[in-house]
């Protein structure tokens, strides 16, 4: 509650400093816990997703089979920047472990 509050008193205060009826738009994307002492950054799934490069729908398929943990906040699913970024670290893919991606050449590497 105190979050919408706070987007509707910043929403009026734009419009009024550019006196308009302006399109706004707000994408809480990130949400530091400032005032915690743990410093959490939290991602909200649009912006978990976005960051990994996949869509919402494999994010959730992620976080149903255990791939990436997320914390539920009444409706709303939250996950740790720090997860997501542990969870890109450890898909990195090695050297030299491709090579079954790629057929072997029939003459070898000099065409013979």
């Amino acid at each position: 509650m105190l979050i919408r509050t706070l987007f509707a008193t910043l929403r009026g205060q734009l419009r009024s400093k550019y006196n308009e009826s302006i399109p706004f738009v707000l994408e809480p994307f990130v949400m530091s816990s400032e005032n915690a002492s743990d410093g959490v950054s939290w991602l909200s799934t649009p912006a978990a997703a976005e960051r990994l490069g996949i869509t919402p729908r494999t994010l959730y398929r992620f976080i149903d089979e255990g791939q990436l943990p997320a914390y539920k906040f009444g409706r709303v699913i939250r996950l740790k920047q720090t997860d997501v970024d542990a969870y890109i670290e450890a898909c990195r893919v090695e050297p030299g472990s491709m090579s079954h991606l790629y057929p072997e050449t029939v003459g070898g590497a000099n065409g013979e």
